[in-house]
């Protein structure tokens, strides 16, 4: 069997996919990590008196704590496999997958299979980020506003 005859018989295998259902089950997914996010943000403004501005990073950093749990434990794998994109809600999925990296390469040791494998696609999302923010401000200073 040729590759292309295998590509189109696996095809024919493949059980149907449901676009409407998916983009529903990602965005429920996705709105409810959100709204997660958005009580516990709350949760630092009126508990401990903070700021909008100052609640933001706390804030941050519990999502990821409860991201890397949930990774930890095996939920939010299985999360993922019913949300989809739902869940690569950008700081939650982000920290999903670096944990799992580290989750998966920690028997080769802590610098060459945690931090070397880690921090693969970390490097990735890092440069792209920089080199997005480098064409933003290029095109701010082309256009006069000055980042304002």
């Amino acid at each position: 069997m040729s590759p292309k005859e295998y590509q189109t018989y696996a095809k024919g295998k493949e059980p149907p996919r449901s676009v409407f259902g998916n983009c529903v089950k990602a965005f429920l997914v996705g709105g409810f990590i959100c709204v997660v996010g958005q009580v516990i943000m709350e949760l630092f403004m009126h508990l401990m008196d903070m700021s909008p501005e100052q609640a933001g990073n706390p804030t941050v950093a519990v999502l990821i704590l409860i991201s890397v749990i949930l990774t930890s434990l095996g939920v939010y794998d299985k999360l993922a496999q019913f949300a989809g994109a739902g869940s690569a809600v950008p700081v939650t999925g982000f920290a999903n997958s670096m944990c799992s990296a580290a989750l998966e390469h920690r028997s080769e040791g802590l610098v060459l299979g945690v931090g070397g494998n880690m921090f693969k696609l970390a490097g990735a999302v890092i440069v792209y980020g920089t080199v997005a923010a480098f064409f933003v401000g290029i095109a701010h200073l082309i256009l006069g506003t000055g980042g304002q």
